[in-house]
């Protein structure tokens, strides 16, 4: 296994973002629809947060009701904003950090995505579902 293999080998480049001006209530759309756990949260491409699936299930019952109430979880959604919620000091890394490098800071570190950011832009994000794939295909 070659661990000097940069993350952008295998980061998600097709990006999901949001602004802090979008609300709760689309964040939710968004994880559902792509089926995804992390967004980052950009002002002109600068990661500025990042916030995930659980940080939603914080503040609202979304585990709680179906599918078809969603009553609940607007109400719960328009009392607080992006802002509010997301994770404010993210730890990024460049497109050129090795594999290894992203696997020990995501071992050591209580999340489980990073945003990838090259000249201060945004480019990618990996995950540790990246980082298993990667070494099942190692295997």
């Amino acid at each position: 296994m070659k661990n000097i293999e940069p993350i952008s080998t295998i980061m998600s480049t097709k990006i999901i973002a949001l602004n802090r001006e979008d609300d709760l209530e689309n964040a939710e759309i968004l994880f559902k629809r792509h089926k995804i756990r992390h967004i980052p949260v950009v002002k002109e491409d600068v990661v500025i947060g990042m916030l995930s699936y659980t940080d939603l299930l914080r503040i609202s019952f979304a585990d709680a009701i179906d599918d078809t109430e969603t009553e609940v979880e607007t109400l719960v959604y328009n009392m607080f904003t992006i802002d509010q919620v997301m994770a404010k000091n993210v730890v990024t890394v460049p497109s050129d950090a090795t594999i290894k490098d992203v696997a020990e800071i995501l071992s050591k570190r209580e999340f489980h995505a990073l945003p990838v950011v090259d000249d201060g832009r945004l480019v990618g994000i990996v995950t540790t579902t990246d980082l298993i794939n990667y070494l099942l295909k190692q295997l």
